[in-house]
């Protein structure tokens, strides 16, 4: 997984989440902000876990794996030999983006790892290693996204102290 990507990602969830219990304090809301820092905590790990991806290439096989800590039933890793790649097919998203699956000699689907460092040089090495043609192959999001969004983030942390700071100076 990219830097980049795991930062702005990680960013947003403290911008919209890290607020809540101070708001929650501020307004006697039902919900008591321990449960929320617990809840937040948690997710915050999940998220973690779920950003911790690594794609192996080598030269028998593709794969993508996560940490041992990373429960098998959140994300599960994969492994496909080149010799069993028999095509890469490209699909459209719910928003319209595109992504690419691997389909092996058996039928069975895996998803190209879209958020990659280096992800051209990825895509060069699938095309040596199978043969397909990889020339309109493009990742979901380009890294100015990533830029533009994580400016964004920023920009909301700095709202967050301040809605923060105003919850606690009331409370």
């Amino acid at each position: 997984m990219s830097p980049l990507i795991r930062l702005t990602l990680l960013c947003l969830y403290v911008s919209l989440t890290v607020p809540l219990p101070f708001l929650a304090q501020v307004t006697n809301a039902p919900v008591p902000p321990m449960l929320l820092w617990l809840g937040i905590g948690i997710g915050a790990i999940a998220l973690y876990g779920a950003l911790s991806e690594r794609v192996i290439l080598d030269e028998q096989a593709i794969g993508v794996t996560y940490p041992r800590w990373v429960p098998s039933f959140f994300r599960k890793g994969w492994s496909l030999p080149w010799s069993e790649v028999q095509d890469l097919k490209c699909r459209t998203t719910g928003q319209g983006g595109l992504v690419y699956y691997f389909v092996s000699k058996s039928g069975k689907g895996y998803l190209l790892p879209m958020r990659v460092v280096g992800f051209a040089r990825m895509v060069k090495q699938v095309e040596a290693k199978t043969g397909i043609d990889t020339t309109n192959i493009r990742p979901l999001a380009q890294p100015w996204m990533y830029l533009i969004l994580l400016a964004v983030t920023l920009i909301l942390l700095l709202i967050d102290a301040w809605t923060i700071l105003t919850a606690v100076n009331q409370y």
